[in-house]
């Protein structure tokens, strides 16, 4: 009680403080190191290419815009047996048939159920992806990488198997 009544305390406060903030540091830095870190891949590319592209891709979609409109059908996504469906249609309201679209299904937080779709069922414009079964129910990620010519745009679609009747673009 005679050490907090003559005020000299603080220097033993600031001490303990300092230690208990130094091993604050240390502990986020071990734990940070030990949890996977997943990295980006919107546009289907390193977010390094993405940033180094990203006008690039601007200007694609741009131009894209002007000449088609794709649509992302939306059919119930499950996860036992899924079909992804996408539109396509030039601004005079032609369909198109003769797109190459690629698709990578993910999850947000994990890139190890990755599984890439190419060649779809083409009818009337509507390139369909089927029997897509995911092994695990929850929150998907759709990306689209559409190439018409050489015009190229991207689209992501989110979906979740839990809720057959959301999802977002």
């Amino acid at each position: 009680m005679n050490l907090i009544k003559s005020g000299k305390i603080w220097p033993y406060a600031i001490g303990i403080s300092i230690i208990f903030i130094f091993s604050a540091c240390v502990a986020t830095i071990i734990i940070s190191t030990k949890l996977p870190v997943e990295k980006s891949d919107n546009y289907m590319m390193g977010y390094h290419e993405v940033d180094a592209k990203v006008n690039d891709i601007i200007e694609a979609r741009i131009s894209f815009n002007k000449k088609y409109k794709i649509e992302y059908i939306a059919d119930l996504f499950s996860q036992e047996n899924s079909t992804v469906k996408y539109k396509i249609i030039d601004t005079n309201g032609n369909v198109v048939n003769n797109a190459n679209i690629k698709i990578i299904i993910t999850r947000p937080n994990n890139h190890k159920y990755n599984q890439e779709f190419i060649n779809p069922i083409v009818d009337s414009g509507i390139y369909s992806f089927k029997n897509i079964i995911l092994p695990k129910e929850g929150r998907w990620n759709i990306m689209a990488k559409i190439n018409i010519e050489k015009e190229q745009n991207f689209l992501n679609v989110k979906v979740d198997t839990r809720n057959k009747e959301v999802y977002e673009y």
